[in-house]
């Protein structure tokens, strides 16, 4: 049979023509990890040419870009380009980088802009596909998403246009999400074949790219997908199609298209080969390690467990360094399952994975509590045992919001967030453990945190089981108050801990000392982290 190309592909302006001034467009991309960002270039460019597609809204279920070689949403952060972004989360980056447009845009009130739960976007995606009107969750009750707080808004812009409402259904109390109706989807795959059938075999995670096209097909709009290469007809399988042909509108070519930030390509993370173990780094010694390691005595053979972005990402690494890999099975919401999750520009994706299967459908695991344990990072705790992740006020850009954290937290039977105890203390090791030489820049422990991503108080209402650990101490969330539980060698509970927290700890009748070998490493050199750890 012979097979004739279709004209479903296009040059990446005439894609970029496809896109009504007014457009709703989502956009798949997990920082780096999928980012279609030479077809959101291609936008920006043809705005600056001819002042169209303008008064766009985007949506982004994670982050489009990270600003670490892949812009991805910062390349539309154009006066009259964009009036709209509703995203799980957005680029950021250390104070020492220039701060993101996107994020300038935002706090100079140009565009509105919502941070929302990622996998709660997912949802409003499939329940848009079937004309639903919009999303009947729990998820993000009494955080900054709670509109009885912030309804998710991030601007006094959103704030005048609120798209969460707080209601009574059944006799619970609930969150419902405006519906959604993208116009065009952006997403990107790894090759397309002359029939537009789309197919992610090099990529490192699937996302949400069939949820959106669905989304968009059913409401009439147009879907656009970025490729790295054309294959001929009837030469891929049917298993290994993941979004059909009659779904796609558009196709674009980007021959230069990397895996993932910093990563050209790494045949391990998409899962075409399994690399020995021997081959994973570990991580050095640090302080993060030493609060890895007790983190990773949290865990329980046979576990499941999720973890997110930062000092708790070290988990995995120190559970490979002992030999105990196998006895857990990691789950990360960009869909992989098993295997070992990436350390930085790599997160989100595992080498070895077992599965990887949609974000839409991790965050159904996600929101119910089906796993085990999750491991997350801090950036301030209040005396309510209420967390933040999620904003600095006065430096909102190092940042990037909650992601799926607000999901994940949702049902999880078992919740540990690690962190540093005081942001940029200075220790050093001696033979008894840590020794602090200079207190923290910022204290953490906080009478009130700048913004709720994590409710301690529903959290004890739901029998969630939550400990904070640092490298000073282990904390319990108690229905009196933060318990410390265990104190760490060379720290002193008075000067060191009780007195560096903005209110009171409780203390356990009979603290317990960290294990010193939390700490014993020959090749021990000690990082301070930045108040965004």
């Amino acid at each position: 049979m012979v097979f004739a190309m279709t004209n479903k592909f296009y040059s990446f302006d005439e894609a970029a023509a496809l896109i009504p001034d007014g457009a709703c467009i989502t956009v798949s991309s997990s920082s780096g990890l999928n980012c279609p960002d030479r077809m959101l270039k291609a936008v920006a460019e043809r705005f600056k040419k001819c002042g169209s597609p303008s008064s766009l809204t985007s949506i982004h279920p994670i982050a489009a870009g990270d600003l670490y070689g892949i812009d991805g949403i910062d390349h539309m952060a154009i006066d009259g380009l964009l009036t709209c972004v509703i995203a799980g989360s957005f680029p950021s980056g250390p104070s020492s980088k220039p701060m993101p447009r996107i994020w300038k845009a935002i706090i100079d009130n140009k565009i509105s802009a919502y941070n929302l739960p990622s996998g709660v976007i997912f949802d409003m995606h499939r329940d848009a596909a079937v004309f639903k009107p919009g999303v009947l969750t729990q998820v993000g009750i009494g955080t900054y998403v709670d509109p009885d707080q912030e309804g998710g808004a991030m601007n006094e812009l959103a704030k005048s246009q609120p798209i969460v409402k707080k209601v009574s259904f059944a006799g619970e109390t609930w969150l419902h999400f405006n519906s959604i109706a993208p116009d065009v989807a952006i997403l990107r795959g790894s090759s397309a074949d002359e029939n537009g059938n789309i197919r992610f075999e090099l990529e490192g995670a699937f996302l949400g790219a069939l949820d959106q096209a669905l989304c968009v097909k059913n409401r009439g709009g147009k879907v656009i997908i970025q490729v790295k290469r054309v294959v001929a007809a009837g030469t891929m399988k049917a298993q290994e199609v993941h979004i059909p042909g009659h779904l796609v509108d558009c196709v674009v070519v980007d021959p230069n298209q990397i895996q993932t930030t910093q990563t050209p390509y790494d045949p391990a993370i998409s899962g075409e080969i399994r690399v020995p173990e021997t081959d994973l780094e570990t991580v050095p010694m640090s302080v993060e390690k030493v609060i890895a390691r007790r983190a990773a005595k949290e865990l329980k053979e046979g576990d499941t467990a999720n973890l997110g972005f930062g000092i708790s990402a070290n988990v995995p690494r120190i559970l490979l360094e002992q030999g105990r890999n196998s006895e857990v099975t990691w789950v990360i919401e960009q869909g992989a399952v098993g295997g070992m999750p990436m350390l930085g520009f790599a997160f989100g994706c595992a080498a070895n994975a077992n599965a990887i299967m949609r974000s839409s459908d991790q965050f159904v695991y996600f929101q119910g509590g089906g796993f085990d344990v999750t491991f997350l990072s801090f950036l301030q705790i209040d005396e309510q045992g209420n967390v933040n992740v999620s904003k600095l006020v006065g430096r909102p850009y190092l940042t990037a919001g909650c992601g799926g954290f607000i999901d994940i937290v949702n049902r999880a039977k078992r919740i540990v967030f690690c962190g540093q105890f005081a942001a940029g203390a200075k220790l050093s090791l001696n033979p008894n453990g840590l020794s602090l030489e200079a207190e923290g820049k910022a204290k953490k422990l906080v009478r009130q945190v700048e913004q709720i991503t994590f409710n301690g108080q529903r959290a004890l209402q739901q029998g969630q089981d939550v400990t904070y650990i640092t490298e000073r101490c282990v904390m319990k969330l108690t229905t009196k108050g933060i318990e410390v539980v265990e104190v760490a060698p060379g720290f002193d509970l008075q000067r060191d801990i009780l007195d560096q927290a903005d209110f009171p700890l409780l203390v356990a009748d009979e603290t317990k000392k960290m294990s010193l070998d939390l700490y014993m490493d020959s090749d021990f050199e000690c990082s301070n982290p930045d108040v965004t750890e």
